[in-house]
């Protein structure tokens, strides 16, 4: 197989067998495979790796403040791109500040490549000054690791890294190179071609598997397209198009997939799951067959396992082999990479429809039509004329625009992130959906602004995921990356806090952060370089986010001051069934079919 990277032959072929040190090898190296930006810090074992980067005019050093925000915005670079994102960082704990973002672009699998110093060869196993086994501990939050201790190992490892990280599922590797490794003389050759005879990806799904899934579409009356993140990793999302309005079936979109399919579509019913809308969560319970694509049936979108979806086959496709039928029985397993996935599924079902085969999913549309209707999204504004958080997020939404890029942390902000933003394209929402890492949001979004500099890059975040890794507003302001920050400021560990209302009698145990008083968010952000704003009235959010948009040479961080009972709905409560659906607190949505799928009159 080709070796990664983007320079041209020729310029590989000049710098092969010269002589350099393993440092120089691997800033060569990195450039071969194409990076153009890394987020780092230097420290003593990777050292040496720093002073060959200085002179690299092909990359772009980005010095953060924490190596946790190193990795997030390798994430959100990753994510916002479709390119492997690039963190650097030394050994002991510059590298465990890592495990967090690898760990979170594993569950996610976001293409990224991790380098790491480590101490010397000799001296690994000995308890040195600054020594973990970082291949070790991030064994199983890794798509691969390596340990270099050779330095003519250093260009074929990075070429693999690459390789291994951006095809099959995506995701992150290491590459912990020792320092003696780094300081010791070699020779570079970057190699032609790749050999790793372990490591064959199918992406070719097989014809009968095809077959099969176009005969339960065909014949399902109930057929719902269950689309998950994969979908925007494989690129799929104008053959996913393509699919749903070839068949009319409905479509749900994972908290991962927002964006893989145009929110305004009249085919898409939301997100499903815990805080899903109650049209996707009621089309997957009532469905007599989903196709899952690119998803994985995790607890947040099945609640109770037991009781989702009880009548429907599923076909499930995943270019993961491990991750078909581990969580949900697929009567129709399809290994293979989603775009290929859906471009064969639509060859095969045009196929049957010029011999006049088609669904019959008229009545099926229509009741999730009605569902949709009933039961939008929606929320309250609050009787003391305070601001709703829901409205903020719709209002950003509407004036940013769906061409902008959306960073969001974890918690409730995120859930209405999610509802309240219009999503018309891939890779405008960037999230941490698997690990649900708080402080995700700040460092994504700048190294989703650094990938894509054209875009308006917002992150939305919580008061609490805020204060987490603010410090990298610091790294925005010094070199140029320009993003704007929405605090959504409910003083409070919100969705913790909306846990507590609803099922520790009101009891806050350690959930009040006092943001509105401690940090002053205007002052902080003033304090860092960027511009800060607050508001706290409906009033003025419109002019407030317009002013926030205005500024193009600084980061700009608005603190939104909302009302801190807000909740989150529709829910799900944790470990309970789909069926049992809220809207609102204590209000549960009539689906008004059988299961046997008679519509009542």
């Amino acid at each position: 197989m080709r070796a990664p990277g983007t320079r041209t032959r020729t310029d590989e072929m000049s710098e092969q067998g010269a002589a350099v040190t393993g440092a120089e090898s691997l800033v060569k190296s990195l450039e071969c495979a194409g990076a153009e930006h890394v987020f780092g810090i230097p420290g003593g074992a990777i050292l040496p790796a720093y002073d060959p980067l200085m002179d690299s005019t092909a990359i772009r050093h980005i010095l953060v403040r924490h190596e946790q925000g190193a990795g997030h915005a390798a994430q959100g670079y990753a994510a916002a791109t479709g390119r492997v994102g690039v963190c650097m960082a030394t050994s002991g704990p510059g590298a465990t500040n890592l495990v967090t973002p690898l760990a979170d672009a594993h569950m996610d699998s976001v293409p990224m490549v991790a380098v790491t110093g480590q101490v010397g060869a000799s001296m690994i196993g000995t308890d040195a000054f600054q020594e973990a086994d970082i291949r070790g501990i991030t064994m199983p939050i890794t798509k691969h690791n390596f340990l270099v201790t050779d330095p003519a190992d250093i260009p074929r490892t990075v070429a693999e890294a690459f390789h291994i990280a951006s095809t099959g599922r995506p995701g992150p590797v290491l590459v912990d190179v020792a320092k003696s490794a780094l300081q010791a003389q070699t020779t570079f050759t970057w190699p032609a071609e790749l050999q790793l005879p372990g490591y064959r990806p199918v992406t070719k799904p097989h014809g009968k598997q095809i077959r099969e899934a176009a005969r339960l579409i065909l014949e399902s009356r109930r057929p719902v397209l269950y689309v998950g993140g994969g979908t925007i990793r494989a690129h799929a999302h104008r053959e996913l198009r393509v699919l749903a309005e070839l068949t009319g079936m409905p479509v749900v979109t994972t908290l991962m997939a927002l964006g893989a399919f145009p929110d305004s579509h009249p085919q898409h019913l939301g997100m499903p799951g815990m805080h899903g809308t109650v049209a996707a969560v009621g089309a997957l319970q009532k469905a007599d067959l989903i196709i899952s694509l690119g998803a994985r049936f995790d607890d947040r979108v099945t609640g109770n396992l037991d009781s989702f979806a009880p009548h429907a086959k599923v076909v499930h496709a995943d270019v993961d082999p491990a991750e078909i039928g581990k969580n949900r029985h697929a009567d129709v397993p399809i290994v293979g990479d989603c775009r290929e996935v859906i471009s064969d599924l639509v060859v095969a079902l045009k196929a049957e429809a010029d011999a006049g085969r088609t669904g019959d999913y008229e009545a099926w549309v229509a009741y999730l039509a009605g569902l949709k209707q009933t039961y939008p999204l929606g929320y309250d504004a609050p009787s003391d004329g305070s601001l709703a958080p829901q409205y903020v997020i719709e209002r950003l939404s509407a004036i940013a625009g769906p061409e902008a890029v959306y960073a969001s942390g974890v918690g409730q902000h995120q859930m209405w992130a999610a509802h309240f933003v219009q999503y018309e394209h891939p890779r405008t929402w960037l999230n941490s959906g698997g690990l649900g890492t708080m402080g995700y949001a700040v460092p994504a979004a700048m190294g989703a602004k650094v990938g894509r500099p054209e875009a308006t890059v917002w992150a939305i975040d919580g008061d609490g995921c805020f204060q987490m890794t603010n410090q990298e507003l610091a790294t925005c302001a010094i070199n140029d990356i320009p993003i704007k920050v929405a605090i959504i400021n409910n003083e409070s560990l919100g969705m913790v806090r909306q846990w507590q209302t609803l099922f520790y009698n009101e009891r806050y145990s350690n959930t009040d952060l006092h943001s509105k008083r401690i940090p002053d968010f205007v002052k902080l952000a003033d304090a860092y370089g960027c511009v800060g704003l607050s508001c706290e009235s409906p009033d003025d959010v419109d002019a407030t986010i317009e002013k926030a948009m205005a500024i193009d040479d600084q980061p700009v961080v608005v603190d939104f001051r909302v009302h801190r009972d807000a909740m989150v709905w529709p829910m799900v409560a944790a470990g309970t069934s789909n069926d049992d659906i809220k809207y609102a607190r204590d209000l549960a949505p009539q689906f008004e079919v059988e299961d046997d799928w008679e519509v009542r009159a």
